[in-house]
């Protein structure tokens, strides 16, 4: 081929190397800071401002592991953002970061927790139990009473430091190095005849004082020969001893007044004679929670109460509302219904309502003095407060909030059916009964089998209904833990970590909740792997 200006190769023709160059001429070139790229930018400077704002408080705690875990988490979040291309690490490091922070993490505290005496009591470290104890004070018998005045360097707003004045009207200068004599001449009074300040100290005015009440009150201490100064009320001090004094070296505590020995058992300071000081701190404990579970009389016979009454609760809510969603789905189906869309409309709406604010109405509605119900049937029955009629109503209020569920699924998956499969099972001679029994219903265990295994694992944790409706009541008699007739694990957790009149105790309720996981993990499994059955049916 050849051109005005000689031989000219095709390859270089309109397909040739040089055409994209051609096409890029004229498109102008993006921009880096783009609108997007600005608020990307803004996102992620306030993640770092937060990150830098909390890591004085980490820093002063000591959590070298929160620091380091959130210092990564934040150079991965930075990196993926700021890096070009890389869209998968866009919402892997967002997703992944988010899924150990709420999902992993808890677990895994959960399960250290149970193997702990973490409870009311047992919550501090060793190291802050010890400096609890050591603070406190007793009055030392006979000591000297002080007049106090409270000063304060830097006009007030420094140091602290004490005037302090005896029966004989002499001044001392008290700090925290150490208390001294003064002579009136380093003292400067005021017109009202009161000490207005000290050797740069300035007495605090009363609003100073309320500002730093705790400081002066429960912190500042003046050390003496006798034992300590501190101030018993905003006017006056008193000479104090430490009740308790810590030897490092044997790990001992020793009562100041009685000379008695404790020594560290449990998590707990015991004497020879069994006395214990309060609080405790935190140590593992092994399989102790779960052990108590089962060889304890008073935890085991209500524990088995709930756990048995948790399987009927949770098999016989999914069997109940499934039965009624899905003749309801079968009526609703029929060719020759009308208004269909109506019903259907009318049947979800308690589905669309929350169900806490459904269970709060239930249990108003149920009650047995006031409630509408017994009024209708103008009878007393004790809905909730007999232990047969309360599981009664708990399965009727969770059947209301329920079945709409299982009709909406059940409908969905009869009209995913062919009709062709029903005509040719009449055909072939078999009644309505047969073609729904061998037909329709196998093909809608295919669909429905995992969503009712699903509804099995969420009853079986159904806190809200059993919670809200009657507080798992009425109680079950002589047991040891707060347990009712109605109670189900997961509120029988709660009420163990939150409810109990001894105190919470979250040891013992993380191990019943690895037990709920437990569980329902291996229920779920087991499940999955029968259903797997039904596959061949499609």
């Amino acid at each position: 081929m050849t051109g005005p200006t000689g031989p000219q190769d095709s390859s270089s023709g309109s397909f040739g190397s040089q055409e994209p160059e051609r096409r890029g001429r004229g498109l102008p070139r993006r921009s880096w800071f783009t609108l997007g790229t600005i608020v990307k930018l803004l996102l992620l400077g306030a993640v770092n401002a937060i990150v830098l704002a909390g890591l004085p408080t980490m820093l002063e705690q000591k959590w070298w592991v929160g620091i380091i875990i959130v210092g990564l988490s934040t150079i991965l979040i930075d990196y993926a953002y700021l890096r070009k291309g890389a869209i998968p690490l866009k919402y892997l490091v967002p997703g992944t970061i988010f899924a150990l922070a709420f999902q992993v993490v808890p677990v895994l505290y959960s399960g250290y927790i149970a193997f702990t005496n973490f409870s009311t009591g047992h919550r501090l470290s060793e190291v802050q139990v010890v400096e609890q104890l050591s603070s406190r004070i007793s009055n030392v018998p006979g000591s000297t009473r002080f007049g106090l005045t409270i000063l304060g360097a830097d006009e007030g707003a420094g140091d602290i430091a004490f005037i302090l004045t005896d029966d004989t009207g002499t001044r001392y200068l008290g700090t925290a190095e150490g208390l001294e004599a003064i002579t009136p001449d380093r003292v400067v009074v005021g017109d009202n005849g009161k000490v207005a300040s000290v050797d740069g100290y300035t007495a605090l005015a009363i609003r100073q004082i309320a500002d730093r009440q705790q400081e002066i009150l429960d912190q500042f201490e003046v050390p003496t020969d006798q034992g300590i100064i501190r101030a018993a009320t905003v006017t006056t001090a008193a000479i104090y001893e430490r009740l308790y004094v810590y030897d490092e070296a044997t790990g001992i505590l020793t009562n100041t007044e009685t000379d008695t020995a404790y020594r560290p058992v449990d998590g707990r300071f015991v004497s020879g004679a069994g006395e214990a000081l309060d609080p405790g701190w935190v140590v593992p404990v092994g399989f102790d929670n779960f052990v108590r579970i089962f060889t304890s009389e008073s935890i085991r016979g209500p524990f088995i109460q709930v756990f048995v009454w948790n399987y009927m609760f949770a098999i016989l809510s999914v069997m109940l509302t499934f039965a009624l969603g899905l003749g309801l789905a079968l009526a609703l189906n029929h060719p020759t219904m009308h208004g269909k869309r109506t019903y259907r409309s009318l049947l979800i709406i308690p589905y669309a309502l929350p169900s806490f604010m459904t269970a709060l109405i239930w249990a108003g509605m149920l009650n047995q003095d006031y409630g509408i119900i017994n009024q209708i049937l103008s009878a007393e029955i004790p809905w909730l407060r007999d232990p047969t009629m309360a599981k009664v109503s708990v399965l009727l209020v969770n059947l209301w909030l329920g079945f709409p569920y299982m009709f909406l699924i059940s409908t969905g998956a009869l009209q995913a059916i062919p009709g062709e499969l029903k005509e040719a099972a009449f055909v072939d001679g078999a009644t309505p009964q047969q073609a729904f029994r061998r037909v329709v219903f196998p093909l809608l265990m295919v669909a429905l089998a995992p969503l009712l295994i699903a509804s099995f694992a969420f009853n079986f944790n159904n806190f809200n209904i059993i919670y809200l409706l009657n507080g798992g009541g009425p109680p079950i008699v002589g047991a040891q833990t707060p347990a009712g007739h109605t109670d189900i694990l997961i509120s029988y957790t709660y009420r163990l970590a939150f409810e109990s009149g001894r105190g919470a105790d979250w040891g013992f309720a993380s191990a019943i909740a690895i037990i709920i996981f437990v569980m329902v993990a291996t229920i779920s499994a087991f499940s999955f792997r029968r259903t797997r059955a039904l596959e061949e049916v499609g």
